[in-house]
């Protein structure tokens, strides 16, 4: 199978393609624009193979993405590819518009165009897997069940209404185009690769360095964690086994404070990198003006996919931040690249 992946050098992506060419025999196109956050290193492992192709392409060009479907001819598309850092999309949020909203028409457009070319199995076979996040849901307060896959729509900031618009244009071309479509609604990744700004990489670097730690609020924003190699695995599924049409809501049932989190990735550095003069990181938390909008909670019930395709997460909230945290550990030059670089992020937000 010929797959077309959009945004595959950012974190998410890059996981699903190392899993894609390690793991499967698909081959796959990468289309990415390499934004601030788009990094090919995120691949180099697998960039070598003869199955991964790249194309450095912005999504909201559409004779370029027209290029790009009429050369490689995919079988089917996981679209990956948006801005996704809301502290970001509370600053600028043209930029969120033009990627989420203006990118995915362009997508799907040209997805169309591929689609009514095929026949027979090729065209039954087709899928147009569009990622979305938790986010478009709203917030939930403490009592409330798990967003699933008819939870109404409440998005709070641009960049969770930028993706909610996205969401709705992808089951819209499902229904008026018959375009294959299903969407994936999932919570907060963490592991390799993950982006400087985000909340577990953040408190991270600084931590190890001995930095302040600036929390929103009172830091009892709850999260629902997923290790992004898990997600990966949930992706290629849908993308394999999913029913056109439908929904699949994607976390893994650990729910954690931001407070317990940065709490927990201290106490980790405390015992591989050893306590600082000053004592436990755990000292270093400073509570921060809390931004605009902050969502108090979010949680994920995955029941359905776990039912219909047999997907469960299968590393725990701790192993995978102790993994985590051991990666960013072991590769120091990676993460100092990037902050000695174009890196502007100063304020602590909630990973997505």
């Amino acid at each position: 199978m010929r797959l077309l992946l959009t945004g595959g050098c950012g974190f998410i992506g890059s996981a699903v393609i190392r899993r894609l060419i390690t793991k499967t025999e698909y081959s796959v196109l990468n289309l990415d624009k390499l934004t601030y956050a788009g990094d090919p290193r995120t691949v180099a492992s697998v960039a070598d193979d003869p199955r991964y192709t790249f194309a450095q392409v912005d999504i909201t060009d559409a004779a370029a993405v027209g290029n790009a479907f009429a050369e490689y001819e995919p079988d089917a598309v996981l679209h990956l590819a948006a801005e996704s850092h809301v502290d970001r999309s509370i600053d600028g949020p043209a930029e969120f518009i033009n990627t989420n909203v203006v990118g995915t028409f362009t997508m799907l457009e040209a997805a169309r165009a591929r689609f009514e070319t095929l026949t027979g199995p090729a065209k039954d076979a087709f899928r147009f897997v569009h990622v979305s996040t938790d986010e478009v849901f709203g917030s939930l307060a403490l009592d409330d069940p798990a967003f699933n896959e008819t939870t109404p729509y409440s998005p709070r900031s641009p960049y969770s209404a930028s993706k909610a618009a996205s969401d709705h244009l992808a089951r819209a071309w499902g229904d008026t185009y018959g375009l294959p479509t299903i969407v994936t609604n999932c919570s907060n990744n963490y592991g390799p690769f993950h982006f400087p700004e985000k909340l577990i990489p953040l408190v991270t670097i600084k931590a190890l360095a001995g930095e302040p730690l600036p929390v929103y609020g009172k830091g009892d924003n709850i999260r629902d964690w997923l290790f992004v190699d898990d997600h990966a695995r949930a992706l290629i599924t849908v993308l394999e086994s999913g029913t056109p049409g439908d929904t699949y809501t994607i976390g893994g049932r650990s729910e954690r404070t931001n407070l317990d989190v940065v709490n927990a990735i201290c106490d980790i550095l405390d015992v591989r990198a050893g306590l600082l003069p000053s004592g436990p990181r755990r000292n270093l938390v400073t509570y921060v003006t809390d931004r605009p909008g902050h969502d108090h909670r979010y949680a994920i019930d995955a029941s359905h996919i776990e039912a219909e395709l047999g997907w469960t997460p299968s590393v725990t909230f701790e192993s995978g931040l102790a993994t985590t945290v051991e990666w960013y550990l072991a590769h120091r030059d990676w993460w100092q690249a990037i902050l000695d670089g174009n890196y502007q992020g100063q304020r602590l937000g909630t990973a997505s």
